[in-house]
């Protein structure tokens, strides 16, 4: 919706209409009703709408117009559309062309977008809206319910022209609501959908769908006698209205609501065995601080990837849970607490340093604990939690970490521990620029391993690396496969945070095939999901960040009003920021201070942003230290290794490094370059 926004304010029309009630017009970004004067003007533009962009002769609107047309009928249809042009495009000089409203051939059409039309923007939400799971489905239809303002075509109940589209948007609406319906039940909101389906069967009697999912709502409410009343209703208002017997499906209803069948309330079976095994735990348990301990992991693990704040929270209690198990002074109950958290990283930030600094303290504590010759399953797990924890910094002992516990995990041919393994490993796999192609085949072998042996987390993981692999080497349609295969598993799964990296991956991927606005606005939409997730490590100035890549890829300038929170990525972003408030000597400055990015997924994209920057203001130093940097990844895109953003090929970076170097004194270009 807000890329037609732009686009219709590029071209001075901002302007949208409605028929899912009396017919209206709004203008500007209040939505300012638009006087579209009386009856026969709204007539016209209705008339216009209906058509859908098709040409209406200007005979033909005299005859839908008038029952018995005037003479004067096509001067006063010609009149209307003068005056609706005035209305909808009051900033249109005179004699310039209509752009929402044009003359063509031998009538009018209404050139406008279907974003812009509440009933084309209706069904098209409604389409999409059908292969989404029920949590995505339920806010898009509820919105696009609240968008009717009445009847379809309200002012014109009788009129033959507007019959057919009155019928086709209320049989949509129809379906609308018994589909929020549906996904209100899905989502265990039983109640919540009772009070919209009793109004929908009471106003739509012949609905059997209606009267189904009424029914259904009230037996999972508790209401069992109602809903048997419903049913009983249903069959009465058909048989006695329409003389026909209750189809199939309410029939089976009636018939496992009296015998209380199982599947009738998917969610109760959960939540009892829930409950009954918790409480069970609890009186059996009651003194057992050591099993609590290593059930407590158990729980944390699940909820970390759960979504909703799981993780956060998870993070938190991770903290008391090792620092309770080394009070009890076991070394071993330790090694088991710290290294089953074997939730699966995929972004090389930590979310809270703090945090990962002590775990990491506490594993090494752990490992000097333990016997020597003994308990490898557990060193390798703690030495993966170190490899893990120390991701994003220039520590020697994350490296060797990695690869010691690999070494075991592989010595001692245990799929769960080697899969633990290959996360530290892969996460110790950016020292250096340009070794996507390395980090591919980790997750190539992440697949294949977790797959053998069940392990969808990891088979997640192993995706997700593959993704962001196969975009920095510019193969976004293998990259694309991945996500498609990602959001399948975390659906099935139930693993929502993992759809948090492929709707940033497709707006990626609009940025490097679809216009600026659209990527814009996919960038917009993917920063708003991660509000609430516990991922700070990855949203602190993500979006500025991603528009700044956008626009460097596109060979824009950076935004001189730039927002100033760009989180950690500030040093390598402010150059061009000054740059573009015509402040060449203060970023000049600022690059002779400039660190180098810290090892991760946006290495390549923030030296690129320093090589724009030192080109722009002739700094040989950094320029050379951006082609040293750079050069082992002059295959691979800029940035396209996170999935998430791009600045472009790094070919282009180094070759705007390279014409540079030779213009600016002090020597040629390093070699390689």
């Amino acid at each position: 919706m807000t890329g037609y926004r732009e686009r219709e304010r590029a071209v001075g029309v901002d302007v949208s209409f409605g028929i899912l009630g009396p017919v209206a017009a709004w203008s500007g970004d209040d939505a300012a009703p638009v006087d579209l004067k009386g009856p026969r003007h709204r007539g016209v533009l209705a008339r216009l709408i209906v058509a859908q962009g098709r040409v209406v002769p200007v005979t033909r609107l005299v005859e839908d117009l008038w029952t018995d047309p005037p003479a004067g009928g096509v001067g006063a249809v010609r009149t209307f559309v003068s005056a609706l042009r005035r209305a909808v495009e009051p900033e249109r000089p005179p004699r310039a062309p209509a752009r929402l409203l044009v003359t063509e051939g031998p009538g009018y059409a209404l050139r406008a977008e279907p974003d812009s039309v509440d009933s084309r923007r209706f069904a098209r939400v409604l389409e999409l809206s059908a292969g989404l799971p029920p949590r995505e489905a339920l806010p898009m239809l509820t919105e696009a319910l609240a968008s009717w303002r009445g009847p379809a075509l309200a002012d014109f109940p009788d009129e033959p022209w507007a019959r057919t589209e009155r019928a086709r948007l209320g049989e949509l609406r129809l379906h609308a609501v018994e589909r929020r319906g549906d996904a209100l039940l899905a989502l265990g909101r039983a109640a919540q959908a009772v009070a919209d389906l009793d109004a929908h069967v009471t106003e739509h009697p012949w609905r059997e769908e209606g009267w189904r999912l009424l029914a259904l709502a009230l037996y999972r409410s508790g209401r069992q006698g109602d809903a048997l009343a419903v049913l009983r209703r249903a069959r009465g208002l058909l048989t006695g209205r329409l003389g026909l017997e209750p189809g199939t499906a309410l029939r089976r209803l009636e018939t496992d609501i009296l015998t209380q069948e199982q599947h009738l309330d998917p969610g109760d079976p959960a939540e009892r065995v829930w409950a009954e095994a918790a409480a069970d735990y609890d009186r059996t348990l009651r003194h057992g601080a050591r099993a609590r301990l290593e059930s407590t992991v158990g729980l944390l693990r699940n909820l970390a990837v759960t979504g909703g704040g799981g993780l956060e929270v998870a993070r938190r209690h991770r903290s008391a849970t090792v620092e309770a198990a080394e009070e009890l002074g076991d070394v071993e109950l330790t090694a088991r607490v710290i290294g089953a958290y074997d939730v699966p990283a995929i972004w090389t930030r930590a979310d809270d340093p703090g945090h990962s600094a002590s775990v990491v303290a506490a594993a090494e504590r752990t490992l000097k604990g333990l016997a020597p010759g003994r308990h490898d399953a557990a060193r390798a797990r703690l030495l993966t939690t170190v490899a893990l924890e120390s991701r994003g910094t220039r520590s020697a002992r994350g490296p060797q970490a990695a690869r010691q516990a690999e070494a075991i995990a592989r010595r001692l041919d245990d799929p769960g521990l080697l899969a633990f393994a290959l996360n530290g490993v892969f996460m110790q796999t950016f020292h250096r620029a340009g070794l996507a192609p390395r980090r591919d085949a980790t997750g190539a072998e992440l697949i294949a391993l977790s797959g053998r042996h069940d392990l969808p987390a990891h088979t997640v993981l192993g995706h997700l690396v593959r993704l962001q692999a196969r975009g920095a080497l510019a193969d976004f349609t293998g990259a694309e496969a991945h996500a498609t295969a990602v959001d399948r598993l975390a659906e099935h799964h139930e693993l929502p945070l993992a759809r948090v990296f492929t709707q940033w991956f497709r707006a990626l991927r609009l940025a490097v095939t679809g216009p600026a606005p659209a990527a814009e606005e996919a960038y917009r939409s993917a920063a708003a999901q991660l509000d609430g997730v516990g991922m700070p490590g990855l949203e602190q100035g993500l979006l500025p960040l991603a528009l700044l890549c956008l626009r460097v890829q596109d060979g824009r300038p950076a935004p001189a009003d730039a927002p100033g929170d760009w989180g950690p990525y500030e040093p390598w972003a402010t150059p061009l920021v000054l740059l573009a408030q015509g402040a060449p000597g203060q970023a000049a400055e600022r690059l002779r201070r400039l660190p180098d990015p810290p090892p991760g997924l946006l290495y390549e994209a923030l030296w690129c942003l320093a090589a724009r920057a030192a080109v722009a203001v002739s700094d040989r130093p950094t320029m050379e230290r951006a082609v040293g940097a750079l050069s082992p990844a002059k295959a691979e895109w800029g940035g396209a290794a996170s999935g998430l953003l791009t600045v472009g090929p790094v070919a282009r970076h180094l070759d705007a490094l390279t014409t540079a170097l030779r213009r600016t004194p002090g020597g040629a270009a390093r070699p390689g370059s």
